[in-house]
């Protein structure tokens, strides 16, 4: 069932969103060359509590009784990582490109975003590769409107990526959110425009296009949570926590804006 939430409700939501805007714009000075994932990831713990949130990936289960619930802040993925790297004491190196991707709880209700940065300069390939990932989120944005089928979403996203030659992934896709971290819809990253249920006002979503440089297959490690690109080409992931109003998209995280990422 797909909750639409009160303008009350939006409100609430927005402490939440706020959080994880400020998270990262905390974290993206220290995103450089021998920084400590594990650092980064206490960081962000410490400002998340310290607002009075909780962090939303921590401890978040995936259902299986054989994999160990999450056991961090922060999803941080490096290079062929694409989502749910676990940060470790791993040091970031100049030419990599990390994703950091941020959830919190607040009085109830949950935000969520992510945000792919180079660790000093890459090449140009990669710079390619994040500015294209950045510009298919807000085309996807862009076609939150009421009264669209949510694939119109899907379809910009897909059409820009794979006319830059990226592959969007097809094994993860964006979500509804709210009271949980992961509500119905399901937001996938490729479709047709006239697909999936109509977008109203008060739903709100996670839009994040997870695009690899290569093939869109993946692959998880033994962790049973880090996913990365089969064929180990770098991949980008992006995004933001929208709310869809009577006027159109709203973003309620506001890390990075189309111009300035």
């Amino acid at each position: 069932m797909i909750y639409r939430k009160s303008e009350e409700e939006i409100e609430v939501m927005r402490e939440s969103c706020r959080i994880v805007s400020d998270v990262h714009r905390l974290l993206m000075p220290h995103v450089k060359p021998g920084t400590r994932i594990s650092d980064l990831d206490a960081m962000a713990e410490d400002f998340i509590r310290a607002n009075g949130a909780e962090p939303a990936f921590k401890g978040y289960s995936s259902g299986s009784t054989s994999i160990a619930s999450f056991p961090a802040t922060l999803c941080v993925s490096v290079d062929d990582e694409v989502v749910h790297g676990i940060p470790s004491n791993r040091l970031l190196e100049r030419g990599q490109i990390v994703s950091i991707d941020v959830g919190t709880e607040k009085n109830g209700f949950f935000g969520d975003g992510a945000i792919t940065l180079p660790v000093d300069s890459v090449d140009s390939e990669k710079l390619r590769l994040m500015n294209v990932t950045r510009e298919a989120l807000f085309r996807g944005i862009d076609k939150a409107q009421p009264g669209n089928h949510l694939g119109a979403v899907s379809a910009a996203i897909q059409e820009h990526v794979e006319s830059n030659g990226f592959s969007v992934v097809r094994d993860l896709v964006g979500h509804g959110i709210g009271r949980k971290l992961h509500e119905e819809p399901a937001v996938p990253n490729f479709g047709k425009p006239g697909n999936g249920p109509v977008l109203e006002v008060g739903m709100t979503i996670a839009i994040e296009p997870m695009v690899n440089y290569g093939t869109f297959r993946v692959r998880v490690d033994a962790n049973g949570w880090t996913v990365r690109t089969r064929d180990g080409s770098p991949s980008a992931h992006f995004e933001h926590t929208v709310y869809i109003s009577k006027d159109g998209p709203v973003l309620l995280t506001n890390h990075f804006d189309r111009e300035n990422g």
